[in-house]
């Protein structure tokens, strides 16, 4: 049976731009939609619920290939710092 590797991210995320929580989701949302399409990752709000400016997001993705994932974190880290809105605080990894 071959391995399996699970990569476990945890983003902390400022929305400075956020005057409501209204704002904020408007944000999230539309971060978590470009992830899920381009990485086929799942992705949920897993913290921060109620603060207008901040959110942690968690992200998983699985494969046989952990140099793929390890490729993958850092293309949705890229992903993150460049996106416009939203300033990245914080972002981890773990293997499961």
């Amino acid at each position: 049976m071959a391995s399996v590797n699970i990569c476990l991210i945890v983003m902390t995320l400022h929305i400075p731009c956020a005057a409501s929580l209204k704002d904020k989701r408007k944000q999230v949302k539309s971060l978590r939609e470009r992830l899920q399409a381009k990485f086929n990752a799942s992705v949920a709000e897993i913290d921060a619920h109620d603060e207008w400016q901040s959110a942690v997001l968690g992200i998983t993705m699985i494969s046989n290939d952990r140099r793929y994932l390890e490729a993958q974190f850092s293309a949705i880290e890229q992903l993150v710092m460049d996106y416009r809105d939203i300033e990245l605080v914080n972002i981890r990894r773990e293997w499961l």
